[in-house]
C-alpha cells in the first residue's frame, strides 16, 4: 500500500491512518485468539473533523469480517442530560433480542436494579444508589459479553456521553482483564469537565496502549486525497492551497473537495484563490448562509432536526416545523443534496416519513443549532416536549427540551420537571434529577409548592452533595408547604446530611428540636431514636447522662411499633458498649424483634430507618455472647444486599460485620476472607469513610489473632490504620486494636500510649465492655514488668467490669489476664477458671488461648494438646505454633 493512502475500498477520511488501523487489527487478533483472552481497550482522541467516526466505521468493518459481533453507540450533544442514553443505545442489539424471561436469566440478581436503567422494566425502588446501578450495568454487560464472544463495543463522541454512561464505562474498562471484549472509544480533547472528565480520564488510564491522538493531514496526504477526488491533473499549488485553507482537517478537506467537484472548478493554481470562499461555505456562518439559500422551509426543517438531535424522522420534523408531509420530504431531499443531512432512502408509501436522518457531521448540527434565533429555539423546544408527550414518552424523555425553555412562571412546566426528576431518581440518576429541580426553581414554582421542590432537591442531592442538601432542606423547612410526613422526613434527611458533613452536634439539635414540636407518639419517638442513634454512632457525644435518658425512654417501650423497636435496639447497643448486664442487653434486643425476626419496615433495605440501626442490633448480640443471632443477622444483610445489587458501602459493611461475628466465634480464616472482601468493596467507595475503618480494624484484629503480625502491620500501613481516627464508633474498638498491634510489633511505648488514650475515653463514658474494648487487659500485660501494682489494678477493674457485664467470654478473658500476672499455683488456679468460663463461651479462639496458657502454667501435655487442636480448628497459626513449642519443651524435659 502506498504510504499515506488508505485501502482502496476505504473512506477518504482514512488517509494517514495506517498506524491506527494496525492497532485495531492487533487488538482484534488478541480478542479472537481465545475465548478466555483478556479484554482490550483502544482510545482515539482528536479534534472535530479529524476522522474519528470514519476510523470507528473501519473498525466495525474489520471486526465484522473477522466474525465479531459489534455493538456501537454515538453520543449526541443535545442528549448529554439524558441518563443512560448511550449505554442503552450501545446494548440495544442484545436487549432487543432477549425475551423478558431471558433478560431476567442473564442479568440474574442484577435484573431489578439494572433493568430500569436499561429500560427493561419499570423501576420498583424509589431512589437506588447510582453506584449500585453502575455495578449492575457492569455485571450485565460482562454476562452479555460472555454470551456474545467475540464482542466489540464502540462508543463515538464519548465527550458528549451522559454522565451515567461514562460512570459505567469507567467502571467496566477497569475490569477488562476479567472479560473478553474489545472496547473502542473516540472522543475530542477537552469538551468536558467535572465528574464526566474524571470518568473519561479513568477510561484513558485503563487502556493498555497509549491513547492515540489523531493528527491533521500532512500536505502530501492532502495532495494525494485531492488528486484522488478531483483528478490526477490537480497541480501542486492547488493542492497546497487545499491544505492551507483546511489546515489539514479531514472533514473540511473532504467537504471542500466535494464542492470543487460539484462546481467543476479546475484544480489548477489559477483557481486556487477561489478555494477560500468554497471552504467558508462548509463551516460556521458560511454554512448558515448556504442553508438560508435553500429557502425558509428547508431552513426551518434543519432547525427542527437540530432541536430533535437524535431519532430524527421526517414525520417528527414535519410536526415540529408545522409543515405538511410532502413539503417535509422535499426539504429532506434538499438538505441531503446539500450535504447537510444524510440522504434518506425512498421506500414506498408513508414509510418515507419514518426513515431516520442524521446530520452529516456534528459540526454541521452544532452550526445549525447555534443559528436558531433564541426565541424560536425556546419555542421549538417547548413544542418538541409536547410531541414527546403526545407520542407516549415520559417526562424524563422530554427533560432535555424542558430544560431549554426560558423561565416564565409556568406552573405546568414545574410539574413536568418535578415528574422528570422523579423518573430520573427511580432509575438511579440523582444528578439528572437535580438539574430538573434546579431548573424548576428558576421558573419559579408557586409559593404553595416551592417548599416541596426544595425538599425534593434536597433528597436528590443527599448521596452526592451533603452541603447542598443542607441548604435546600433548611430552606424547605423554613417555608410553609410541607405536610407533616414530608416535614419529618426532611428533618431526618437533613440530620443525615449534617452527619455526613461532619456537623454532628447540629444533626442532633435538628432532630431534637423537631421532636419537641410533636406530642408523644410514633413520630416523636422516631425523631428521638435518630437523635440517640447519631449520638451512638459518633462516640464523642456519648455521656452517662445521655445513657440514662435513653434508658428512661426505653422503659416506656414494649416493641409495639418500629419507633419503639428502634429505641429498644439503641438502648441494648448502648448498654452493651457500657458493659451493663449482658442478660438485659439480649432481653432488650429480643423485644425489638417480631417472632425472632426483623419487623416489617425494619429490614436491611428499608429506607425509613437505614442500616445503622440493624448493625447496632447485631453488634449488641455479638458482644453479649449471642453470636448465633449476630451471624444470622449479618449473613442475612450480605445476602439481601448482594441480591438487591447493593455492592457498595452496604455490602462492604455487611462483610465487615459478618467478619466480626466470625472473628468472635473463632472462625479466623472465614473472618479474614470476609473482611478482605469487605475492604476491597470499601476501597471502591472511598478511603476515610467509617465503613473503610470497620473493615481495616476488623482485619488487623483477626490477623493478630491468627498470629500473622507482619501481615497485620502491612495492612495497617497500606490502608492508613493510624491516627487521626474517625469520629464515628468503630467495632472492634479502634484504639484497643491499634494498641495491641503496636505491642505486637515491639513498639511498646506507643502501644501503651494508645491503650491509655482508650482508658481516658472509657472513663469519660462511665463504663466499658472489656470484650468490645479490651484495652485494660492488654495494658495490664504491657506495664506488668515495670509497674506490677498498676497492672493488678487494671486487671482487677477489668474483672469487675467483666462480672458486671456477666458473659462467659468477658469473665474468662479477665481471668486469663489475671493469671498472666501471677505465678505458681495462683496462676494455675486462675488459668483453670479461665478455661472453665471460656469453654462455655461461643468464642473458640479465646478458649484455645486459655487452654494453651493453662497447659503452660500447669505443665500439662493433655491441656496443651487440646489447646493445639482448638487453635488449629480456629486458624490461629501463631497460637498453634506456640503450643507445639511448649509440647516439644515438655517432651525434652521428661526423663528418657
Amino acid at each position: 500500500m502506498t504510504e499515506g493512502r488508505p485501502p482502496e475500498a476505504a473512506s477518504a477520511s482514512l488517509w494517514e491512518r495506517d498506524a491506527e488501523i494496525a492497532t485495531v487489527a492487533q487488538a482484534l487478533d488478541v480478542l479472537c485468539a481465545d475465548e478466555s483472552s483478556a479484554g482490550g481497550l483502544l482510545v482515539f482522541r482528536g479534534e472535530a473533523g479529524l476522522g474519528k467516526t470514519a476510523l470507528l466505521a473501519e473498525t466495525r468493518r474489520i471486526a465484522e469480517r473477522r466474525g465479531c459481533r459489534v455493538w456501537s453507540a454515538r453520543a449526541a450533544e443535545t442528549l448529554r442530560s439524558v441518563p443512560f442514553t448511550v449505554v442503552r443505545q450501545l446494548l440495544q442489539p442484545a436487549l432487543l433480542s432477549l425475551m423478558p424471561e431471558e433478560a431476567r436469566e442473564y442479568l440474574g440478581d442484577w435484573y431489578e436494579i439494572a433493568g430500569p436503567a436499561l429500560g427493561l422494566l419499570e423501576p420498583r425502588e424509589a431512589n437506588p444508589d447510582p453506584r449500585y446501578v453502575c455495578d449492575g450495568l457492569v455485571a450485565a454487560v460482562r454476562r452479555l459479553a460472555r454470551r456474545e464472544w467475540p464482542l466489540v463495543l464502540i462508543v463515538d463522541d464519548a465527550h458528549w456521553a451522559d454522565q451515567e454512561t461514562l460512570r459505567w464505562l469507567a467502571a467496566f474498562t477497569e475490569q477488562l482483564q476479567e472479560v473478553s471484549v474489545l472496547v473502542v472509544v473516540a472522543r475530542r480533547p477537552g469538551e468536558v469537565t467535572g465528574e464526566s472528565a474524571r470518568h473519561l480520564d479513568t477510561v484513558a488510564e485503563a487502556a493498555a496502549r497509549p491513547v492515540s491522538t489523531l493528527s491533521a493531514l500532512t500536505p502530501d496526504a492532502t495532495a494525494g486525497l485531492t488528486r484522488a477526488t478531483v483528478g490526477r491533473h490537480a497541480d501542486d499549488a492547488f493542492c497546497r492551497e487545499v491544505w492551507a485553507v483546511t489546515a489539514g482537517n479531514l472533514y473540511y478537506t473532504v467537504e471542500l473537495l466535494a464542492k470543487v467537484r460539484d462546481s467543476e472548478l479546475p484544480p489548477v493554481e489559477a483557481h486556487a484563490a477561489e478555494l477560500r470562499a468554497l471552504n467558508r461555505a462548509a463551516r460556521g456562518g458560511g454554512l448558515v448562509d448556504r442553508l438560508k439559500g435553500l429557502g425558509l422551509e428547508a431552513t426551518r426543517f434543519a432547525w427542527a432536526a437540530a432541536i430533535l438531535g437524535t431519532h430524527i424522522t421526517v414525520a417528527k420534523v414535519a410536526r415540529l416545523a408545522t409543515m405538511d408531509d410532502d413539503i417535509a420530504a422535499h426539504c429532506a431531499e434538499l438538505l441531503s443534496n446539500a450535504r447537510i443531512l444524510t440522504r434518506p432512502q425512498h421506500p414506498a408509501g408513508d414509510r418515507r416519513m419514518a426513515i431516520e436522518l442524521e446530520f452529516v457531521h456534528p459540526l454541521i448540527s452544532t452550526a445549525v443549532y447555534d443559528s436558531i434565533p433564541p426565541a424560536v429555539c425556546t419555542a421549538m423546544h417547548g413544542v418538541a416536549a409536547q410531541i414527546i408527550a403526545e407520542l407516549g414518552g415520559g417526562a424524563a424523555e422530554a427533560a432535555p427540551h424542558l430544560l431549554k425553555i426560558h423561565p416564565d412562571d409556568d406552573e405546568e412546566l414545574v410539574r413536568q420537571l418535578r415528574e422528570a426528576a422523579r423518573e430520573h431518581l427511580a432509575v438511579g440518576s440523582p444528578d439528572a434529577a437535580r438539574r430538573c429541580l434546579e431548573r424548576a426553581l428558576e421558573e419559579p414554582p408557586r409559593p404553595e409548592v416551592h417548599a416541596q421542590v426544595r425538599y425534593e432537591l434536597g433528597r436528590a442531592t443527599l448521596l452526592t452533595a451533603p452541603a447542598v442538601t443542607i441548604d435546600h432542606l433548611q430552606t424547605a423547612l423554613a417555608m410553609p408547604g410541607l405536610d407533616d410526613e414530608d416535614r419529618v422526613d426532611a428533618v431526618v434527611r437533613l440530620s443525615q446530611a449534617l452527619l455526613h458533613n461532619d456537623q454532628v452536634e447540629e444533626a442532633v439539635r435538628t432532630v431534637e428540636a423537631e421532636a419537641a414540636r410533636h406530642e408523644a407518639g410514633p413520630v416523636r419517638r422516631r425523631l428521638q431514636a435518630y437523635r440517640f442513634m447519631w449520638e451512638s454512632i459518633h462516640g464523642e457525644t456519648v455521656s452517662p447522662d445521655r445513657s440514662r435518658n435513653l434508658a428512661d425512654l426505653a422503659r416506656t417501650c414494649a416493641g409495639r411499633d418500629n419507633s419503639e423497636r428502634a429505641l429498644l435496639i439503641l438502648r441494648g447497643f448502648d448498654a452493651m458498649t457500657h458493659g451493663e448486664s449482658a442478660e438485659e442487653v439480649v432481653e432488650l434486643c429480643d423485644r425489638a424483634l417480631v417472632n425472632g425476626r426483623l419487623a416489617p419496615g425494619l429490614g436491611w433495605t428499608d429506607l425509613e430507618w437505614g442500616m445503622e440501626l440493624l448493625f447496632m442490633l447485631g453488634s449488641a448480640y455479638a458482644y453479649a455472647d449471642r453470636l448465633d443471632r449476630a451471624e444470622n443477622l449479618f449473613a442475612e444483610a450480605r445476602r439481601v444486599y448482594a441480591g438487591a445489587g447493593w455492592h457498595g458501602g452496604h455490602l462492604s459493611l455487611a462483610n465487615a460485620y459478618l467478619g466480626l461475628a466470625y472473628r468472635r466465634q473463632g472462625r479466623l480464616k472465614d473472618a479474614e476472607d470476609t473482611l478482605r472482601e469487605g475492604l476491597a468493596l470499601a476501597e471502591r467507595v472511598g478511603r476515610g469513610l467509617p465503613l473503610y475503618w470497620s473493615s481495616t480494624c476488623g482485619l488487623v484484629d483477626t490477623l493478630l489473632a491468627r498470629g500473622q503480625v507482619e501481615e497485620a502491620w502491612s495492612i495497617a500501613e497500606r490502608y492508613g490504620f493510624a491516627p487521626p481516627y474517625p469520629s464515628t464508633i468503630v467495632l472492634p474498638d479502634i484504639r484497643s486494636v491499634r494498641g495491641r498491634l503496636l505491642l505486637a510489633v515491639g513498639r511498646v511505648e506507643e502501644g501503651v500510649h494508645e491503650l491509655e488514650a482508650a482508658e481516658k475515653t472509657a472513663a469519660s463514658r462511665g463504663g466499658y465492655n472489656p470484650v468490645l474494648a479490651p484495652w485494660a487487659l492488654d495494658l495490664a500485660r504491657a506495664v506488668a514488668g515495670e509497674d506490677p501494682a498498676r497492672a493488678r489494678r487494671l486487671a482487677g477493674e477489668a474483672r469487675r467490669q467483666a462480672e458486671r457485664f456477666g458473659t462467659d467470654t468477658a469473665i474468662g478473658e479477665a481471668l486469663r489476664c489475671a493469671a498472666a500476672l501471677e505465678t505458681g499455683q495462683r496462676r494455675v488456679r486462675l488459668a483453670a477458671q479461665a478455661v472453665t468460663y471460656l469453654e462455655a463461651s461461643p468464642c473458640q479462639y479465646e478458649h484455645a488461648a486459655a487452654r494453651v496458657e493453662y497447659g503452660i502454667a500447669a505443665g500439662s501435655v493433655t491441656e496443651l494438646e487440646r489447646g493445639l487442636d482448638l487453635a488449629r480448628a480456629s486458624g490461629a497459626d501463631g497460637l498453634a505454633a506456640r503450643a507445639r513449642e511448649e509440647l516439644a519443651a515438655l517432651a525434652a524435659r521428661e526423663p528418657s
